[in-house]
């Protein structure tokens, strides 16, 4: 019957226009009131409405009417905050605040002595009040009219036979109104007041109460019967269920530094009770039961912005102190405001901000957006260096409460200062912070923005700042494009390897490792393997023993890849004859040593040099070309008169070639023909063309380079070659001297040019067409001392 009253009038608080809906019903034990979940209409904040039936209640009605009357007019923290009261021709309602009654908690017994004790604190508070201030009697104060907020805090209700001593009227005492025509039986008590109307009062009226009836509070302190009810509540706060008078005064559970004040409560004689006023203030002194550090911070969080520096300090060590069994409502709603406010106008400094996201941690994430994620942001932008690294400290605690869009829009762009503070604590924090936001990132900034400030410092002053760069570098590996990962991670490890500070050695080696599947087969091998190969032999073992390990997985990957690979490319050999090789070889294709092929090569070059002779011009006679010789050797006839006569002609003289044994000074010098334009690319510059790196800007360094106009480079003409004088070997001399004649246009690369010397031969000019070039004169003469010839300066 009660639930379908229930469901009628909820019905009918939805369709109304009450500013208010009905949600679910609470269960509050014995009342006159029903309790159910609201909503305002206004704003669809939460909100409490107590409900009385005045069909249901019609005895009780002046009960309800005086709740509604002191409901509005009772104002203190200690008390339910009334938002609205509103009073129908079928029922009456009052509109609170969210609340929940305590005798849920006292039941379950689930409350910590320490939160008993702030709660019995705020309820002995209330009651100094409504007795001292106010000079009035609640006369119902047990566990049923104690409700808790949102914010954890105890709240006193139940105010149906709250009293004014001064009112001559007071309907804690009136009399019940009988009917003049109704006849009385003799059972019938005439001294029944309408304090007697409450709802269970037998258990928890005051023993001269039940005797006397309520006239007799007239004759007592004001504070007895209340300072009673104070007792009962302590007992039902400790053991969970109070039966009756035979309980009262009874230690149970209770804290024994409340023994001595919770006894002289519950005595008998009212004049000798202890007022709520003197219970409060027993606990209060030094050593007292309510000297505790959620009671004190509940007094001075009011105040926190007002506190001097030292007495916040205390604050939060005290908060920092406190278990984690206390309530969390309360620091949610009543301890984080507060915080909130002196960290952002009070001067709270970074030891308030952790405090406040240490509690901000145990918020819902919608909770957490709507309370603490508009402050972040404003703090985020806070010239204050020790708030911003205390944000940077707590974003892992908080950074899964925070949207993306957050982020991404409002936390990053202030937190990208941080990468170029002056303070070394800022650059470092604000780096360790990318792998905290990186997922919340999107691929535009990470590839744009962040990757030019982790550029920046990479080449950090600070060792410990570049060390971080190139972890974190690793670590994001994965949320780089794929476009410049590989670009950009090895500029950045390959730099940190040759890094001054051998702990960014080591992180670039440790990076290298992890990120190996990032790169391709001819990355490992070309460029990684290079740049790993010379800290093999690092000052620092610790460097040493990882580059083994990097080179290891390196060379396992290259070594896979290589076995897959086919045995060569070329086609195969064709089976035409081949050209019958010269005899004059000093190594073959089938030598096996590490040079044979280089002197095969040599050697052939020499052999071809001998074997090409260029014709000369007669004037007389161009059919009979003059052979080009050497001026060492004695001039052949020009015709002899066998040859007039028509006999065989002699053959012309042709250099013999030279044994193996014969010493090469005593060989003739060889003619130098006509340059000939070479097709083929010198072969130094090949080698300068393997440095594929030379003049390209480094990806990762040119993320923040200022971008410059560059001029296309004139095309450097080339100088002819200086001839090598090697000092007296005639036939080496003169193939150097043809080789530079026919590589004029083709000079040796940077760095291999040989700074002339009184030593060198000058170049020759070209010789005319179709002339002989002079023989050059050998000078078999030896040399006093060895010349050194500097060859190899231009590689150190």
């Amino acid at each position: 019957m009660e639930f379908l009253k229930s469901a009628v009038a909820s019905a009918i608080a939805k369709g109304s226009s009450l500013p208010f809906s009905l949600g679910d019903r609470v269960d509050i034990g014995d009342s006159i009131w029903t309790l159910h979940n609201g909503t305002k209409r206004d704003d669809s904040s939460a909100c409490s409405v107590f409900t009385f039936d005045i069909a249901a209640n019609k005895s009780r009605l002046p009960l309800a009417k005086n709740a509604v009357r002191k409901s509005r007019t009772l104002r203190h923290p200690g008390v339910i905050k009334v938002l609205d009261t509103i009073e129908t021709e079928t029922n009456l309602y009052i509109v609170t605040e969210r609340v929940a009654p305590l005798a849920w908690q006292t039941k379950r017994r689930s409350l910590s002595e320490e939160t008993a004790k702030w709660g019995l604190y705020t309820i002995s508070s209330t009651l100094k009040f409504v007795n001292e201030d106010a000079s009035s009697v609640h006369g119902a104060v047990r566990a049923s009219s104690i409700y808790t907020s949102e914010s954890g805090e105890w709240k006193l209700g139940g105010f149906d036979i709250l009293s004014s001593m001064k009112e001559d009227d007071a309907i804690i005492y009136v009399s019940l109104l009988v009917p003049k025509t109704l006849e009385l039986d003799e059972n019938t008590d005439i001294r029944q007041t309408y304090g007697s109307l409450v709802p269970d009062g037998g258990r928890y009226t005051p023993p001269e109460v039940a005797k006397g009836g309520w006239d007799v509070i007239k004759r007592h302190p004001l504070a007895a019967v209340d300072a009673y009810g104070l007792g009962v509540l302590i007992y039902e706060v400790f053991n969970g269920n109070f039966s009756g008078g035979d309980q009262v005064g009874k230690t149970t559970n209770i804290p024994p530094s409340m023994h001595q004040s919770y006894k002289r409560l519950c005595t008998a004689n009212p004049k000798l009770r202890l007022s709520p006023g003197h219970f409060l203030e027993q606990g209060k002194k030094h050593g007292g039961f309510f000297q505790t550090p959620l009671i004190r911070m509940s007094e001075d969080v009011e105040s926190l912005g007002l506190k001097s520096d030292a007495e916040r300090e205390q604050f939060i060590n005290e908060l920092d102190e406190l278990a984690d069994d206390f309530p969390e409502d309360f620091f949610k709603m009543k301890v984080l405001p507060e915080l909130l406010k002196s960290v952002e106008f009070g001067g709270g400094g970074p030891k308030v901000l952790g405090a406040t996201l240490k509690i901000g941690s145990k918020l819902s994430a919608d909770e957490f957006n709507a309370k603490l994620t508009p402050v972040i942001v404003r703090l985020f932008s806070n010239p204050d260096r020790a708030l911003r690294v205390c944000l940077l400290d707590n974003l892992p605690s908080m950074i899964d409460n925070l949207p993306q869009k957050v982020v991404n829009d409002k936390i990053f762009p202030p937190m990208t200062s941080g990468f170029t503070d002056v303070a070394p604590v800022v650059r470092e924090q604000t780096v360790k912070a990318v792998l905290t936001v990186i997922n919340k990132l999107s691929d535009r900034v990470i590839n744009g923005e962040l990757l030019k400030f982790l550029a920046r410092t990479a080449n950090d002053e600070q060792p410990g700042i570049r060390t971080n760069t190139t972890i974190c570098l690793g670590k994001i590996a994965k949320n780089i494009g794929q476009s410049t990962r590989s670009k950009v991670l090895i500029a950045a490890f390959t730099r940190a390897i040759r890094d001054p500070f051998v702990h960014a050695r080591n992180a670039g080696l440790l990076a290298l490792g992890a990120t190996v599947e990032f790169f391709t087969d001819d990355d490992c091998a070309s460029k990684v393997l290079p740049a790993i190969c010379p800290a093999l032999l690092d000052k620092e073992k610790l460097v040493r023993d990882q580059a083994n390990k990097t080179l290891d997985l390196y060379l396992q990957r290259v070594r896979k890849t290589a076995s897959t690979m086919a045995d060569t490319v070329l086609p195969p050999p064709s089976t035409a004859p081949q050209p019958q090789k010269s005899d004059v070889q000093i190594g073959t294709s089938n030598d096996k040593s590490w040079a044979g092929w280089a002197i095969s090569s040599f050697t052939n070059k020499i052999a071809a040099a001998d074997g090409d002779i260029a014709p000369t011009a007669t004037a007389t006679k161009p059919s009979e070309p003059e052979i080009p010789r050497p001026t060492s050797l004695p001039r052949p006839e020009k015709s002899s008169p066998s040859a007039q006569l028509g006999l065989p002609r002699q053959q012309p003289l042709r250099p013999v070639a030279q044994p193996l044994g014969r010493s090469l000074s005593d060989r003739p010098a060889t003619a130098v023909p006509e340059p000939v334009e070479d097709d083929g690319e010198d072969v130094f510059d090949a080698w300068g063309a393997m440095d594929d790196d030379e003049g390209e800007v480094d990806p990762f360094t040119a993320a923040v380079a200022t971008p410059k106009s560059e001029s296309p480079a004139p095309s450097a003409s080339r100088s002819p070659a200086v001839p090598y004088d090697d000092g007296g070997e005639p036939d080496f001399a003169g193939w150097l001297a043809a080789k530079s004649q026919a590589k004029t246009k083709n000079p040796l690369p940077k760095g291999l040019h040989k700074a002339s010397s009184t030593n060198t031969v000058p170049t020759r000019a070209a010789p005319k067409p179709r002339a002989v070039a002079p023989a050059k004169k050998i000078d078999i003469k030896p040399k006093d001392e060895v010349q050194d010839d500097d060859w190899g300066d231009a590689w150190d």
